[in-house]
């Protein structure tokens, strides 16, 4: 199995704009900053063409510092297609027998688990998923959705408020009242590090206000077609933010396949990041960043769009895209009844993946 070793140290990364806007580049960045900085950023986007063709797109992106007066994004890609080799006159019993040999032989300890395989469109392992549950901060991913498709000005500054360390449910934070940043940065410490307040501010500064946060999130859920899922706050310690794997697979299937999103696969596996913080009250400060994702620190799989996710009415869940050995698939991983046993089944999923053939 291929070993990947992802270090995002001094980490610049390209925020994208909805698609149809004019070209425009945003980084997260810290207005504080005085030393503009050159960083390049590999990525590798996979998009999806059915049935004839895989289509996969890898792009150097090179972003200058948002302190530059005219931000450059400079990009290089390769585009390769390989003709299917399957063959289009098989019949249904043949194609069923395949899609039989397909499946994972194993067992999962999660509540409910779901392993889909984007190139095939088939899932290959199932359980429980149609079972809604709460999802805790795997709700977060709907909460960046929303932010990017509102089109906002992520280089605008964010100060936290005492109403944004409040939840549903007491949480640790390393924030505090007075902490000011870009949207761009809370965005990234939502998706990386799971902070609450950093979801809760980024719902507050929404046009409309919480609410009406609240309420996009959902209408962007039925738009999806996810009629498991319902949102009632935008970090998930509310535990009636409640869905299902298989609507999980459909969030995560619109994150992968949408350019509009393309930031969040970038925000979600970052490794670590230092936020330089402004507070006026308390003194500026940098926040050292690592993300809550075992496998994305430890760099061993391909781990593309991901958000782990606890509240004590969950378990333990995580959801996440990897390419094992040219073979692009979905995880869903809800309710684990501890940390050590979610990330089991993960690496038992992902090691039964790169066994396949």
């Amino acid at each position: 199995m291929k070993v990947f070793k992802h270090s995002s140290k001094g980490l610049v990364l390209l925020l994208a704009v909805a698609a149809g806007m004019n070209a425009q580049a945003f980084s997260v960045d810290s207005s504080q900053q005085r030393t503009a900085q050159t960083a390049t950023l590999s990525t590798t986007q996979t998009t999806y063409v059915q049935p004839a063709a895989q289509l996969t797109t890898k792009t150097n992106v090179v972003v200058q510092s948002a302190q530059t007066p005219t931000p450059q994004v400079a990009t290089t890609t390769r585009v390769s297609v390989q003709p299917s080799t399957t063959a289009t006159t098989a019949n249904y019993s043949s194609q069923s027998y395949a899609n039989s040999l397909d499946q994972l032989a194993l067992t999962t300890r999660s509540a409910a688990v779901l392993v889909y395989d984007l190139q095939t469109n088939q899932s290959i392992y199932a359980k429980n998923i149609d079972a809604q549950r709460s999802i805790a901060s795997v709700s977060k991913l709907m909460t960046a959705m929303v932010i990017l498709d509102a089109q906002l000005d992520m280089r605008e500054q964010i100060t936290l408020i005492a109403s944004d360390l409040v939840g549903a449910k007491q949480a640790s934070t390393r924030l505090k009242a007075g902490d000011r940043m870009t949207r761009s940065e809370f965005t990234l410490m939502t998706l990386m590090r799971s902070e609450n307040p950093a979801a809760k501010a980024l719902a507050r500064t929404y046009p409309g206000g919480y609410d009406a946060f609240i309420e996009a999130m959902n209408q962007k859920a039925r738009d999806l077609g996810m009629y498991q899922t319902k949102f009632s706050d935008s970090s998930g310690l509310d535990p009636r933010n409640m869905s299902s794997a298989s609507d999980l697979l459909i969030m995560m299937k619109a994150v992968n396949s949408d350019p509009r999103y393309h930031s969040i696969r970038n925000f979600s596996t970052a490794a670590n990041y230092d936020f330089y913080i402004a507070n006026d009250s308390s003194g500026d400060r940098t926040y050292k960043g690592y993300s809550s994702n075992r496998l994305v620190n430890a760099g061993t799989y391909p781990i593309g769009v991901q958000k782990t996710g606890y509240i004590r009415e969950s378990g333990y869940n995580v959801v996440m895209e990897t390419n094992i050995n040219n073979r692009p698939a979905i995880i869903v991983l809800l309710g684990a009844s501890s940390s050590e046993s979610r990330w089991s089944d993960a690496e038992r999923i992902l090691t039964e993946l790169a066994y396949r053939r």
